[in-house]
């Protein structure tokens, strides 16, 4: 059994040390710093705890109590989980237990992860107009999984991560281990990639010292023929849209899909909620979080046509949207859907699909709950489903049929490259050719024939 014990290393009539001492078994044993210190006489050898004869030792001795139960209970949860435990464990769990993070030695990795996330309100970004001010929460979240991740990697290695240290071997050997050893996903290991290149260019532009291999980092993705998207075609849209909800013995359907069910309201009512979010975000193309966001604050009618503004969280850019579909109309005019939590739509999206017969065998990728890694297989449609396959509906079944520069402002993406990426497409220059005389005929076919008179010499008159 493991036991965990504070004590001085010496009696010197000066403040001195308190260190943490956690025994495991005979063979593991650990002692550091706690970072506390204390006159030893103040120090209990009895309890091994400060004396409580003033208000500082009190205090004291309820820190080194937090210490002493945060590490226990990490320890036996790491040690469940086969964590590597030894010092650099132990010290990361002193700095974790008060929030501890030693700034003033800039040439390590995770002290500049936590100045960019401790200045995030205040950092530039450059926009396509120029520049804001203030990280968005998205890329705040991302850096802190960041550092956790390179947290975790510095007790795999035992050794905190110096950016003299990232060196092409040291890259090959990280990539190695988010792919082979976490399984993180192509897609989820560049991206640690491109975020460890980025936090090196920073810290260069703060005067820190970094190898010449750091700032050429390459990062990756899984290629496009190794993508399987997810869309809603025209014809299962309208499957979606003919739906009978108040037709099915939905208790009957709870019992047999326990795991679509878990945790879900199934009514009539829920489900033509989802229903109208699921029509609307196939005909606006906005992410899940800017959809949900929308209301009739957002829709605009000027006498003839309906529009919805929508500003995208996280682009910044206001786009407008013209509102033509009957169904869409109907959904404005006879009552906006009720809003709800993100993840809530997507568990209410595989209901409505799986009740619409959007059942198709696919190959596609899963979130495996006990693993909790997204899984490459074959699904029945409906389990691929979410408030994303939205966007990529609307840009997909509008590709071609849209000029593509149409699409990306209503999308929201810089440039068409990006655009055909996001639907897994090619450029197609003979569909644009195609396009540009479609709309040549269109503006030429009203103009009155121009009457030439030609002379026997092949002259114009």
């Amino acid at each position: 059994m493991a036991t965990i014990q504070f004590r001085l290393r010496s009696k010197a009539n000066k403040n001195v040390s308190i260190k943490i001492r956690v025994s495991i078994d005979r063979k593991n044993v650990y002692e550091l710093n706690t970072g506390f210190s204390i006159n030893p006489k103040d120090w209990s050898e009895k309890i091994n705890l400060p004396k409580q004869n003033q208000v500082d030792n009190k205090q004291l001795s309820n820190n080194l109590k937090k210490l002493e139960t945060y590490v226990l209970s990490n320890l036996n949860k790491d040690l469940a989980n086969s964590v590597l435990i030894d010092s650099n464990w132990l010290d990361s769990k002193i700095n974790l237990c008060f929030n501890r993070v030693i700034k003033t030695d800039a040439g390590l990795l995770v002290n500049h992860i936590q100045h960019i996330i401790d200045n995030a309100n205040t950092r530039k970004v450059k926009t396509n107009g120029g520049f804001k001010i203030g990280l968005s929460s998205s890329t705040i979240k991302n850096y802190n999984l960041f550092k956790n991740i390179i947290s975790e990697y510095q007790l795999a290695i035992k050794k905190q991560i110096q950016f003299a240290e990232i060196t092409k071997p040291f890259v090959d050997k990280f990539t190695n281990w988010l792919i082979n050893t976490k399984n993180y996903s192509t897609n989820y290991s560049g991206k640690q990639l491109e975020i460890l290149k980025t936090v090196c260019i920073d810290a260069e532009k703060n005067e820190i010292p970094v190898t010449p291999y750091s700032k050429i980092i390459q990062h990756f993705r899984e290629s496009d023929n190794d993508r399987y998207i997810q869309t809603l075609s025209f014809d299962e849209i309208e499957k979606i849209k003919k739906a009978d909800f108040e037709d099915i013995d939905l208790n009957e359907f709870k019992i047999k899909n326990p795991e679509l069910s878990k945790n879900l309201s199934i009514t009539p009512e829920t489900l033509n909620n989802a229903r109208k979010w699921i029509l609307l975000g196939c005909e606006v193309g906005q992410r899940g979080g800017d959809l949900l966001k929308m209301s009739n604050s957002n829709i605009r009618y000027n006498g003839k046509s309906y529009y919805a503004d929508v500003t995208q969280q996280k682009t910044g850019k206001s786009v407008t949207i013209g509102l033509i579909a009957p169904h869409i109309i109907d959904i404005i005019e006879n009552g906006f859907p009720r809003a709800l939590p993100l993840q809530k739509l997507n568990d209410y999206i595989k209901v409505v699909c799986k009740l619409s017969d959007i059942d198709e065998v696919v190959k596609g990728t899963k979130l495996n709950i006990e693993t909790n890694r997204k899984e490459f297989g074959n699904f029945p449609k409906y389990e691929l489903m979410s408030s994303h396959s939205f966007r990529r509906s609307f840009a997909t079944n509008y590709y071609k049929k849209i000029p593509t520069a149409i699409l990306i402002n209503i999308t929201g993406h810089s440039k068409e490259s990006l655009f055909l990426s996001y639907i897994n497409k090619r450029e197609d220059k003979d569909a644009n050719a195609d396009l540009f005389m479609k709309f040549y005929e269109e503006i030429t076919k009203s103009k009155t024939p121009e009457m030439k008179v030609i002379l026997n010499n092949g002259t114009e008159k």
